[in-house]
């Protein structure tokens, strides 16, 4: 089959394209899907880097982001049948322990992302679960029904299930510009909450206004705690943070008492000191995020298929392209998702 895979770790270069790459075979209860389009997270970088803890095997194939056609189940697969159009569900679980049907799939001590460890959709098949394919939006293109999954799923477990959003709160979102960004302003404003969003363009900014966010911000050019702190003097209730390092303080200084900070990512590094007092005298609540429930894709696909939320791609690459796709989304020119078209 047709594949990007990952020889070595490090650079773009590394991503190599080949057209003989052994075809994954569905067992029983596994489904056979036709990548049509995958769509490039962050993760995609820090794999191809690495960077991890966890590391695949060589050669990889990276992709967390999946939408295609079922190709072929396995016997045992009822829910799905060949010639469906769907999409992936990117967390990867036992499917049978006490967290994964608590609904806690994340927890999973066997969790795995699409693309981590197992070989992803960078390619002209992927085979996952059954319980990991979910129907396609009928108004979606395959490339915008590529754009969700991995994104969303995070933010609905960082703002709904953690940060518990009511529509009285006032949230703060950093790189609004970015796939989870986006993401955090739909899910935010669709929560009827007022939303406070940063990017480091003016033409961002307007952007991000058209998108939905009533306040924003260049991080590049303002002092963003004092520009938050000068429309809420108390601080906001929720902070979303997906930068690390460089933000994470300043995260904490905005909020108010009782506030939350929501976070997952590091790609400005992963470390941050803390004045410990400041938490537990304003009782501010750190909340890590990482992934969440598989369940959510399902209310999540149902409410881009109402229209509630719209898909936001910045620009598609063919398939071969990868190593130039990986190369613009480390230049942070995009707004939205970058994505590969397979087929």
């Amino acid at each position: 089959m047709k594949a990007v895979i990952l020889t070595a770790f490090g650079g773009p270069e590394n991503l190599k394209y080949v057209e003989d790459f052994p075809a994954p075979e569905p067992k029983e209860d596994e489904v056979l899907v036709r990548v049509k389009a995958v769509a490039l997270n962050h993760l995609d970088i820090w794999v191809r880097k690495g960077a991890l803890p966890v590391k695949p095997e060589l050669p990889h194939i990276l992709g967390s982001d999946v939408s295609g056609v079922v190709e072929r189940v396995g016997k045992l697969v009822r829910s799905v049948r060949e010639g469906d159009e769907v999409v992936v569900a990117p967390g990867l679980s036992c499917g049978v322990c006490w967290d994964c049907q608590s609904g806690r799939d994340n927890h999973c001590k066997d969790y795995d992302i699409l693309g981590l460890r197992s070989k992803g959709g960078y390619a002209e098949f992927v085979v996952v679960p059954e319980r990991n394919v979910i129907r396609k939006p009928k108004n979606l293109s395959f490339v915008e029904a590529s754009s969700f999954p991995l994104t969303y799923t995070t933010v609905w477990n960082a703002l709904v299930d953690k940060g518990n959003i009511k529509p009285y709160h006032k949230v703060f979102v950093w790189a609004g510009a970015s796939g989870v960004g986006v993401s955090a302003i739909q899910v935010a404003k669709a929560f009827g909450a007022f939303v406070i969003a940063s990017a480091g363009s003016e033409e961002k900014l307007a952007r991000l206004r058209e998108l939905g966010a009533d306040v924003v911000v260049n991080h590049y050019e303002e002092d963003v705690v004092g520009k938050v702190r000068e429309l809420f003097r108390e601080g906001v209730d929720i902070v979303v943070d997906h930068v690390g390092q460089e933000t994470f303080n300043k995260s904490v200084q905005m909020l108010r008492k009782g506030g939350k900070l929501v976070f997952f990512g590091t790609t400005t590094g992963s470390r941050a000191e803390l004045d410990i007092r400041y938490l537990f005298v304003r009782e501010i609540q750190l909340l890590g995020v990482y992934m969440g429930s598989r369940a959510n894709l399902f209310k999540i696909a149902e409410l881009f298929e109402r229209g509630v939320f719209r898909p936001v791609v910045d620009r598609v690459f063919e398939l071969r392209e990868a190593p130039q796709a990986h190369r613009y989304l480390e230049s942070s020119k995009h707004f939205g998702k970058v994505v590969l078209k397979v087929d």
